[in-house]
């Protein structure tokens, strides 16, 4: 069974606490952990964060949180049609940033690929930047990975 939904925002920062709470209440009929939730959330302000930042750092312009609900798995896209990036695997250095004047920390990709199964960035410069990550809940093997075990030798 497949659930989606789709959010468009104005790029504040006062969006990235409201795209955060959405994730989380459509997320929760998938029955997940508080960590798994609290993960989601993580990844979620991040992306968003940097949509904001990094992808409209001189207007304002939209950005896109769509998420899908497949079986165990959620997918979440972040989109913008901001800057974008000409080096995505720079970008996704630990530790590098392009606005240190904001002391930002460099660390959101990180913590994306950290708190997420998986992560996929695509940008272009002047095109914007769609960011998707996703991350299997409720997985009773991943969350009583002794269960899982037990049901094996049965």
């Amino acid at each position: 069974m497949t659930n989606k939904m789709k959010l468009e925002f104005v790029s504040r920062s006062t969006n990235e606490s409201f795209a955060r709470i959405t994730i989380a209440a459509f997320m929760a009929g998938m029955n997940p952990t508080i960590e798994e939730v609290a993960d989601v959330k993580t990844a979620v302000s991040e992306a968003v964060t940097n949509a904001i930042i990094h992808g409209y750092p001189e207007r304002e312009g939209t950005v896109v949180l769509e998420a899908q609900i497949t079986d165990e798995e959620l997918t979440v896209t972040i989109t913008d049609e901001g800057e974008g990036m000409s080096n995505v695997g720079r970008a996704m250095e630990p530790l590098f940033t392009t606005r240190p004047d904001l002391e930002r920390s460099g660390m959101g990709f990180a913590f994306m690929q950290a708190f997420m199964d998986e992560l996929f960035v695509e940008s272009g410069v002047q095109v914007g930047t769609k960011v998707q990550m996703k991350k299997k809940i409720g997985c009773e093997e991943k969350v009583f990975p002794q269960l899982h075990n037990l049901k094996g030798n049965e």
